[in-house]
């Protein structure tokens, strides 16, 4: 399906995009997001992605699961590191 290789390539970008957020809360140990924010945003893409597999769109549901833990490890941060 063409939808599956469109979503796919948008959830790529998007999640590379995330990884600057991340590694720079690595760097400076402080919190970056809102807690509420990042746990908000995890629980939502893991249910976009657990639809996507049920479509049979599974490169579309892999990379939001892949989205889903990224922002799993910012509410980590977020949970950790104090500003």
């Amino acid at each position: 399906m063409w939808q599956d290789l469109v979503i796919t390539i948008i959830g790529i970008i998007l999640n590379l995009a995330m990884l600057p957020q991340i590694t720079r809360g690595f760097k400076l140990k402080r919190k970056m997001m809102a807690s509420s924010t990042a746990l908000i945003t995890t629980i939502g893409v893991l249910i976009v992605g657990y639809v996507f597999f049920t479509l049979n769109l599974y490169f579309s549901a892999l990379l939001q699961i892949v989205g889903g833990t990224l922002w799993a490890i910012l509410f980590i941060q977020s949970r950790i590191y104090k500003n």
